[in-house]
């Protein structure tokens, strides 16, 4: 739909979303033990209508849908994160896929991102998938780390996710007395 804007100018205002097979990108998941687990007999099915988008952007990493369950990728994430990381992304969403396809909420505005309980669920799995894939407390720690989150809101979220993570640093204050 066009709109005149009273300044000499029509701006078109219904682009379309270009979505894209996952299977086109990602292959194997359809036999990934974590995915399975996700999906069980269906897996492949719905693995082959997943429907992925792909966004450019040097901030971003992956979401889900709350529309209609689609995934978003960054390209530049995709490009250039750690594998493992990237790995792990895909499977923590695929775990959004599997709470929409169920009717589940993904988003809770009124709550921080690490007390959601879709977020919850979805790290506790992908958690549960990095250390089968033999990843350290260390290693998930820095996979949960992400710049949105605060150092106590990390903590928390690993807590949560059942991830060690180091206590707390305390201030330094002055000494009394001398």
């Amino acid at each position: 739909m066009a709109r005149n804007s009273g300044f000499g100018v029509r701006i078109r205002r219904d682009a379309p979303i270009v979505l894209q097979p996952f299977t086109r990108f990602f292959r194997g998941f359809e036999r990934n033990p974590a995915v399975r687990e996700l999906f069980g007999d269906r897996t492949a099915d719905v693995l082959r209508t997943q429907k992925v988008e792909f966004f450019s952007s040097r901030f971003g990493y992956m979401g889900t849908s709350d529309i209609d369950g689609h995934l978003l990728i960054s390209t530049t994430y995709l490009a250039r994160g750690e594998f493992r990381h990237v790995y792990l992304d895909l499977v923590h969403e695929l775990a959004h896929v599997r709470q929409f396809r169920e009717g589940r909420p993904l988003f809770y505005p009124k709550l921080s991102y690490v007390d959601a309980p879709s977020e919850i669920e979805a790290y506790q799995f992908t958690v549960r998938e990095g250390r089968r894939i033999g990843m350290s407390d260390a290693q998930l720690l820095d996979y949960l780390r992400i710049e949105w989150i605060s150092a106590g809101e990390l903590r928390r979220l690993a807590r949560r996710v059942g991830v060690r993570a180091p206590p707390a640093r305390r201030a330094r204050g002055r000494r009394r007395g001398t």
